[in-house]
């Protein structure tokens, strides 16, 4: 039996990206960060599921003096608040060295989503797929049209069985009976 290939694993610089995105950094400066962050949460979850990723969606908590922390949204996306002093970018660079070293991840594919050139360059170096905050926005949004394309689709081809899956015979008997039932005054009222 051939081992199953693991779900990619996608690393989000989040800060990196509410400040590359226009309309999530005027939502921060605009009605704050806190609703950012949220919009920005909610958007990774939805792209994930849609991609079959697991994500891990890092925030610093460089200037502030809580322990770290992580949430979880879903079985596949996690948030993880940095501990004090420590960056989210060193957080995701860290991973990913831990995972090239360790042989069970051997096949997992790492994407790094973060418009920072310097961090850019090192997660490379570490075998992770580089995604600028640019192109996460356009996959993202690829992903939404798509996903809205395909349920389109699928209401459409429910709505041809539900025309075709009675003999017309059985529509007209019905058509019958509702107008029927239209008729007669309200026997409950």
């Amino acid at each position: 039996m051939k081992p199953a290939i693991p779900q990619p694993l996608l690393f989000v610089d989040a800060y990196n990206i509410i400040g590359a995105w226009p309309e999530l950094s005027r939502l921060r400066d605009g009605e704050g960060l806190a609703i950012a962050r949220d919009q920005l949460v909610e958007a990774l979850t939805n792209y994930s599921a849609y991609q079959g990723f697991r994500t891990r969606i890092v925030f610093d908590a460089y200037n502030q003096k809580h322990p770290k922390l992580q949430e979880s949204v879903t079985d596949d996306v996690l948030i993880h608040y940095t501990e004090f002093g420590q960056t989210a970018d060193t957080c995701i660079e860290r991973w990913c060295a831990e995972l090239q070293r360790d042989v069970r991840f051997f096949n997992l594919r790492l994407i790094v989503a973060t418009s920072d050139q310097a961090h850019r360059h090192t997660v490379t170096g570490y075998g992770a797929e580089w995604m600028s905050a640019h192109r996460l926005a356009l996959d993202m949004q690829a992903a939404l049209q798509q996903g809205r394309k395909n349920h389109r689709s699928q209401g459409r081809d429910q709505a041809k069985r539900r025309k075709t899956a009675l003999k017309p015979a059985v529509h007209d008997r019905l058509r019958a009976l509702r107008a029927q039932l239209e008729q007669q005054p309200n026997a409950g009222g």
